[in-house]
This record gives structure tokens, sequence and C-alpha cells, in this order.
């Protein structure tokens, strides 16, 4: 893997592939026997991998819809229509008509997801299931979960971004900063989901606009600690090389598929000491070329973690 000249960090692109599968199946196996099998795997691993997609958050209880969007965002769906905000993940395209309204969205939905929130217990489960393991964590997820759950925050690296942060909107410089104090003066504030002018964060280089440290757009920071976070990542995968290592992939969809699953995928074609384990509610198919060495686990992702749990300690 080659490093990026410019500031000798990994290029990140060059792990994102987009090669689909074309033996995808769903294995008949029972559940049970899927499980056993599974926790094998995990017992015998020197190293495990994990990688988490939104389905994994929403199986912890971290629900974008329903009685927690509905009872807590009462107020803007009221204010600006139940169909174009049925849920948080569809409120936050909303186009706000002024930085007061939209910080005033934001910062309830940062505490909603980022700050409020304990750790949940699928993420210490899965703790207590790898931590005496060589493990490292990639994650699409910007709830910091695996942070709060004692994962060692030098073994995971978030690739979109946190909650917990925002940056200039249109990444004028590579820093990011912290939204908790501000996130909290901004919702004791709000009102008529709108936050006070002078609560509205500009960019302390450019003066523009500020926005949530997400990956939305090309503008995206990519700040010294998201590109270290990266090469320990890249350590991680060379020191995988010829050792007997368990890919464990939580709720991973078709989303973005080319961050974690594809790339599982791939590491699993150039690699016969590789496992796959996937846990996912309902696209816990896998490609029937990587036989034995892979099983797909469907159903409650919550109540798989627990079963596995159970059976690896």
């Amino acid at each position: 893997m080659s490093l990026n000249k410019k500031n000798h960090h990994v290029d990140w692109t060059k792990f994102l592939y987009s090669i689909p599968a074309k033996d995808y199946m769903i294995q008949s196996n029972p559940y049970e026997e899927k499980m056993k099998y599974a926790a094998e795997m995990i017992k015998k691993a020197d190293m495990v991998l994990i990688g988490a997609g939104a389905g994994a958050s929403a199986a912890a209880g971290l629900l974008y819809s329903g009685p927690r969007f509905t009872e807590n965002f009462a107020e803007f769906i009221e204010k600006y229509g139940s169909e174009y905000m049925p849920d948080m993940y569809a409120a936050g395209f909303y186009p706000f008509p002024s930085e007061e309204a939209k910080w005033g969205y934001w910062s309830k939905h940062a505490l909603m997801n980022r700050f409020y929130p304990p750790a949940f217990s699928l993420y210490q489960d899965l703790y207590e299931m790898v931590k005496d393991k060589e493990y490292f964590v990639l994650t699409t997820n910007v709830d910091h979960q695996f942070y709060k759950s004692g994962f060692d925050e030098k073994r995971i690296f978030a690739t979109q971004g946190d909650y917990g942060e925002i940056q200039c909107e249109k990444g004028c410089h590579p820093k990011v900063y912290e939204g908790e104090e501000l996130f909290y003066k901004m919702d004791e504030a709000r009102k008529d989901c709108l936050i006070p002018s002078e609560l509205v964060p500009h960019c302390p280089v450019c003066g523009g606009k500020m926005a949530m440290h997400l990956r939305s757009d090309q503008y995206f920071v990519e700040d010294e600690e998201w590109h270290e976070a990266a090469d320990r990542y890249v350590e991680f995968l060379e020191q995988m090389k010829g050792k007997n290592v368990v890919l464990l992939e939580l709720g991973v969809g078709f989303n973005t598929p080319v961050i974690i699953r594809f790339p599982f995928e791939k590491m699993m074609r150039e690699n016969d000491s590789y496992h796959l384990i996937r846990l996912n509610m309902t696209q816990h198919f896998v490609p029937q070329s990587f036989g034995v060495r892979a099983v797909g686990i469907g159903g409650d992702l919550a109540q798989a973690v627990i079963d596995l749990k159970e059976r690896v300690l």
C-alpha cells in the first residue's frame, strides 16, 4: 500500500472497492449450528477485524424512526411537515431556510444520537467477546458507541465522521471542532425550532458557515487524527497477512458497501486463512465460493451477538 507523498499518509481511496459478489447465497444450516461454527472461528482466530454499519446501532436501540423520533422531534415534525421529516435520517436532508433553523435541528440530532445514549449492551458484549484478541474496528457509524463501550480508541477507524464534531462547511482547513458544549447551549436556547443567531457557529479561518463533521460531500474534513486512524488500520491489515483472521461484520448493508462489505469479501478471496462472520437482519447472504470459511446469520442482530458471546467466552 503506497503512501500519499504529500502528507505521508496512506491513500484511503485504495480501499474503496466496488466488486459485487456474483454467487450470494443464504445458508440453510440451522441457527444453532451456524452460531456454534461462528464461535469456533473466533476462538481459533489470531486476529479479529470488526466491520460495523448502521444496522449494528439500530439493533442496539439507536432507532431513527418510530416513537423515538416522533416523541423527541415533535416540534420539528409539526413545523416542517411529517412528509419532509418521516425519520431522523430523512430530516437531516431538509433544506433548512437559515443557519438558525439548521442548527436548531442538528444540535438536537447530535444530542439524541451521540451524547444522550449510554454505551449499548450490544457493543459492550462485542467488546467482551474480542477484548483479549488482537482486534481492530472499522465503522461507518458516527455515534461514538465503540469508544463508549471500552474499545481502545487507537484501534478504531470511524471513516465517516462523528456527530460530536463540526467543521468548516467548505472544508477550508483540515481541522474539526468539538461540538458538545455548543449543542447543549443550542438545545437549551432553542425556540420554535430555531437557535439564537449568536449561537450560530462560523468558521474560525474563512468566516463561513460550519457543518456537522459527516461525510456528505467532497468537503468532508479528513484531519490529522482521521489520517492517523487510517494509517493504524493499514498497519493492522499488514499484520493480518498469513494469520488466522476473522472478519466480523455487523449490520453492513448496501448503503456504503464499498467501505466494509465489498473490501471484506475481497480480502476473503485473496486470503485462504481468513474467515467471515456476517451478522445482518436480512442481508446475511454470503458468497457461495467462500465455502466453510464464511457464515451468514440473519434475524435479531442484538440477540445474535449475545448468543455468540456466550459460546465464545
